[in-house]
This record gives structure tokens, sequence and C-alpha cells, in this order.
């Protein structure tokens, strides 16, 4: 069993369990799978909370992409979201790559 069908198989028990939800997220990523990743990753940025890691995972893949704009936005918000929720680091994390992502066009 590959550990992305045992993280599977933990998540039928608890499908609402975020952090499995987000190793999934990473695992599909690790096999090629972005689109599944990002769909993951989108859906646990729009829960309340949102999961703040999931923000800066989503943007770098979408960088990754090419999809520079998106990222921003995915950027913007999560840094929005993590001084929300008391997360500073994050949110530095966040703005290091939003400014790295300057290098690509206008913020």
């Amino acid at each position: 069993m590959s550990r992305r069908e045992k993280i599977e198989a933990m998540l039928a028990e608890d499908p609402s369990d975020t952090f499995l939800r987000y190793s999934l997220a990473m695992e599909h990523r690790s096999e090629g799978n972005s689109l599944q990743s990002l769909e993951i990753l989108d859906a646990l940025v729009n829960e309340s909370p949102a999961c703040v890691p999931a923000f800066f995972m989503a943007a770098q893949q979408l960088s990754d992409q090419g999809r520079i704009e998106d990222a921003r936005d995915y950027l913007r918000r999560g840094i929005d979201e993590a001084r929300n929720q008391g997360d500073a680091h994050a949110a530095a994390e966040m703005s290091e790559l939003l400014s790295s992502l300057g290098e690509f066009g206008e913020i």
C-alpha cells in the first residue's frame, strides 16, 4: 500500500481531518498530480478556519506552473489569514514568496 493509499484509508475514517487532507495534497504533488493537489488545497483555504499552510503550498505550485497572478492571490489571502490567526511566521514566509514573485512583473 502506497503512502497516498494509507492516507486515503485514514481519511475514509475521518474525512474532515485537516492534517490528513493536507498530507494527501502533498502526496498528490509529489506524484505529479498537481490538479488533485490544488483542488484539495483550495478546499482547505476556503474552510473556516482556513488551513494557513495550504495557501503557501498552493502558491508554490501555481508559481511553478507559471501562474504567477494566481499564486500572488493565494499569498495575499494567506498573509491576511495568517495574521488573523496570529501566525506571524507563516505571514512572513508568504510575504517573502510574494516579494520574490515581484521579479516576474508588477505585484
